[in-house]
């Protein structure tokens, strides 16, 4: 492997490793659901805090969720949003 294709591997995993740091899990199988993918809310037994099922496991639960929210991406709420001119 050349050093080129090393420092890419390096980088994409790095991005990668960034990028799971601020999501949650899925409780139930473990893969950390992506940018844009709806995620389920569940209470905990015992009730301690809530458990993120992702919306592939959801099919395997009979319960109804507490609450449904979309992935969002890492800067969400934090980019430059294009404003109405002033007349």
């Amino acid at each position: 492997m050349s050093d080129n294709e090393e420092l890419e591997l390096f980088l994409l995993r790095q991005c990668v490793g960034v990028l799971e740091a601020g999501r949650e899990p899925c409780a139930d199988c473990g893969r950390t659901p992506l940018t844009g993918e709806l995620v389920h809310v569940y209470a905990a037994r015992p009730p301690r805090r809530q458990r993120v099922v992702c919306d592939l496991c959801r099919l395997a639960r009979d319960e109804a969720p507490l609450a449904s929210e979309l992935v969002r991406h890492a800067e969400h709420g934090q980019t430059v949003r294009l404003m109405a001119r002033a007349a």
